[in-house]
């Protein structure tokens, strides 16, 4: 057998393995909930999934103080892609910055009355496709493990 013809047999026995095929199962469907959720959004509220994530974060403790900074990493954002993202959204009334107190160099977000109304309206939504394409499908024993599964992975990458 010549080198090329093994190397093909390696790599197509490396691309069909059980952990490559599981991994993409997870991606391929989170990808695709991610879109629903964000096409949903856009239809029914006018915002994007990403400017939903962070109007979760600013709901979520109406009382705590959140920079622009906390909500990149947060979000997994540079710090020119959460200004682009703040610029939007307060451009379309859903937020302010304002100062924040005692650091002249830190700026805080934090949401309007109109971006309470929105998220609200988005939370409805998203609970919905959630429901829908997430829950349904699992079969209630199942879906616990799945939900503590995931916290597991989640945690182990977050501690590592």
């Amino acid at each position: 057998m010549d080198t090329a013809k093994r190397e093909n047999d390696e790599a197509a026995r490396a691309a069909d393995s059980p952990l490559v095929h599981d991994f993409g199962l997870l991606i391929k469907a989170a990808t695709r909930l991610e879109q629903r959720i964000d096409t949903a959004l856009r239809k029914e509220c006018e915002i994007s999934h990403t400017m939903f994530e962070v109007l979760i974060r600013l709901c979520r403790h109406p009382d705590e103080e959140i920079s622009q900074r906390r909500l990149a990493d947060d979000l997994t954002l540079t710090s020119s892609g959460i200004t682009r993202l703040i610029d939007r959204m307060e451009g379309t009334g859903l937020v302010r910055r304002v100062p924040a107190p005692g650091d002249r160099r830190s700026v805080l977000v934090e949401p309007t009355g109109q971006g309470r109304t929105v998220f609200l309206r988005a939370a409805a939504v998203h609970a919905s496709v959630v429901e829908r394409y997430f829950v349904a499908p699992v079969a209630p024993a199942d879906y616990g493990r799945l939900t503590r599964s995931l916290g597991e992975i989640e945690k182990a990458l977050r501690d590592a």
